[in-house]
């Protein structure tokens, strides 16, 4: 394709075009001093903004999941629309000024993904872990190096150019997104080989990711003879930002483990813990070193100093995250410009997204076969590495700042182009990335593995655990019933009409009571002895909402009627069978999760 008909097809990305970073705000907000007050711009106001994307998102990522789609694909939609390409109310501007926000949710990503590093997972798994992480992200490397580089020179016949632009985009293609990977594992619960294997390879894919495109920028700007920097410069560069990230965490780490061996209130922790978290987030950014490495070296080292004390700092953390990652996600889709790209940007994001997605699978394949990793990882794993976000928009940006100007005579901006593919391709893999993670996990086996007593007991309604009671009639004679108490276990026993419905309830202290009144029991009934019931539960009433209801009226039991109008007695829930029920389906979860961590791996297939 000639350069005037490049050009034609969007000015923008034309030379000297006016949008030359569309798709990737980096415009500065305007604010300044009036009168003795500071003068904000014309937009809406950050906070109002903030809450805007956290409640829409939250609404959002509700509607999504009642189709049993996952939440975050909620949250980036609902910024697409309240974002540049939406409705504007997320303008760059705003995006702009909240982008240390980014950081901040990003990094407590990472210090949350460290925290599931123990370092038992790298002594079973450390060598297969290593040749994984390298057959995908070589694989995503070479499939979209090579498609990139065949798609460019049919539209721009320049074989430089070509090779350095595929060079590029390969190496960003090896980068996988933490976030939106990570938030489908926690919010589908999973546990098992694939989710151990999916939360390491995240934390150290960028790794990968930065060294590769250290030795393919040096490769393009020989190629565009754009700059003198040496290969070797560029390599020391990268272990520079990956060695000082760990060292730089590390040193956290410890620090924030002595702290919290003296930190036993809860809100002193926790804003120890989100302080020391800015900390490193800060520093990282000051030092020029990857931030989501240094926070994830703060997790492992927490977690690996004092596993059951930082088990509490993590989950202080995750309780306090939530709005944090709806904020972070519907930011990600507000930045996208999906709409202000020329088709043939969009073509060449289709080939880098069929490239990347590709490269993964076959390299991921490929690496779990060779060292002969369990079935559901060989089958399952390329389909979790799809996400993209953070770290290659951060690296799509460093080769628009690097290769602004280069190669004067392509038909069009360098950077521009590589920042827009890398956007599109960002929201493709974003919206039907996190689907394919839950998919992979479904398949393997591993959904609602990791769960606790309160993710589960949020499954139940009164109905599923309450049990069948000892229930007595009104006129059942005195005699009869402490007969029946004698030999049953129950705390509580109901008592109802000739029509089933719920009239009173007779308690182990009525049972002592009653003894009193031995030489008369002959002529005492039921409904001489019951007390008034206390508030039932609905049938239908969530298992925690029923829990709450027996708490708030000091009982260890509650009766559950079938309708707040007839109340016909249903069943008794008590606490300590609810809590023998919840334990043993957990333990039952727990026991299938390491029945299929510890199932012997296959034998590995000759080369």
């Amino acid at each position: 394709m000639c350069p005037e008909t490049a050009r034609s097809l969007n000015p923008s990305f034309a030379r000297g075009g006016p949008a030359r970073n569309r798709g990737f705000p980096v415009e500065s907000a305007a604010v300044g001093w009036q009168h003795g007050r500071m003068v904000d711009d014309p937009h809406l106001p950050i906070l109002l903004v903030m809450g805007l994307a956290v409640v829409l998102g939250t609404a959002g990522a509700r509607v999504f999941q009642r189709f049993r789609i996952p939440q975050v694909v909620g949250y980036i939609v609902i910024g697409v629309a309240l974002g540049v390409t939406g409705f504007q109310v997320i303008n760059a501007d705003t995006a702009e000024r909240l982008r240390p926000f980014n950081y901040f949710a990003l990094g407590m990503i990472g210090f949350m993904i460290g925290g599931e590093l123990h370092r038992d997972v790298f002594r079973r798994y450390g060598r297969q872990l290593v040749a994984v992480m390298v057959a995908e992200g070589l694989g995503s490397f070479a499939v979209v190096a090579a498609a990139g580089s065949v798609v460019v020179y049919l539209l721009t016949g320049q074989p430089a150019l070509s090779l350095a632009l595929g060079l590029l985009l390969g190496a960003i293609s090896s980068a996988t997104a933490p976030a939106a990977t990570v938030d489908v594992l926690w919010e589908y619960k999973t546990r098992g080989p694939l989710t151990t294997t999916v939360f390491a390879l995240v934390a150290l894919d960028d790794g990968l990711a930065l060294l590769l495109f250290a030795v393919a920028s040096s490769v393009a700007a020989g190629l565009l003879q754009h700059s003198d920097l040496p290969l070797a410069s560029a390599l020391i560069q990268a272990v520079y930002e990956l060695a000082g990230a760990v060292a730089l965490g590390v040193l956290a780490g410890l620090i924030l483990n002595w702290a919290l061996r003296r930190l036993h209130e809860r809100g002193k922790a926790l804003a120890f813990i989100l302080g020391a978290l800015a900390l490193v987030i800060g520093l990282a950014r000051l030092l020029h070193l990857d931030l989501i490495l240094a926070a994830m070296a703060l997790g492992a080292t927490l977690t690996n100093l004092a596993p059951r004390r930082s088990h509490r700092a993590f989950e202080l953390v995750e309780s306090f995250s939530a709005p944090i990652y709806a904020l972070f996600f519907v930011m990600v889709g507000a930045r996208l410009d999906v709409l202000g790209m020329p088709a043939w940007v969009w073509g060449l994001a289709l080939v880098y997204v069929a490239g990347r997605s590709g490269g993964k699978m076959l390299g991921a394949w490929a690496g779990a076969r060779w060292t002969g990793a369990a079935d559901a990882v060989r089958r399952n794993l390329g389909l979790c590495l799809f996400s993209q976000a953070g770290v290659a928009i951060g690296l799509a940006i460093l080769s628009a700042d690097r290769f602004a100007g280069a190669a004067p005579d392509a038909p069009f901006a360098l950077d521009a182009v590589i920042i827009s593919v890398v956007t599109a391709s960002t929201f493709l893999v974003q919206l039907f990335g996190p689907s394919c993670v839950k998919w992979a996990v479904t398949r393997a086996g591993e959904v609602g593995l990791n769960i606790t007593e309160e993710d589960l007991a949020a499954t139940y309604r009164a109905r599923d655990l309450a049990e069948t009671p000892v229930a007595f009639r009104e006129d059942t004679p005195l005699a009869e019933v402490l007969g029946v108490m004698a030999e049953t276990e129950a705390l509580a026993y109901p008592v109802t009409d000739e029509d089933g419905t719920l009239t009173g309830v007779i308690t182990m202290e009525d049972f002592r009571k009653s003894f009193q009144a031995q030489r008369i029991s002959h002529w005492l009934l039921a409904d001489d002895v019951m007390q008034t019931p206390p508030d039932p539960a609905i049938a239908d009433l969530p298992l925690p909402e029923a829990m709450d209801l027996m708490r708030d009226q000091g009982l260890d039991y509650l009766p559950v009627v079938d309708g707040p109008d007839t109340r016909r007695l249903t069943g008794l829930l008590q606490r300590h069978g609810v809590r023998r029920t919840l334990a043993s389906e957990i333990l039952r979860r727990s026991q299938l999760a390491d029945a299929a961590e510890n199932a012997p791996a296959p034998a590995r297939s000759a080369p």
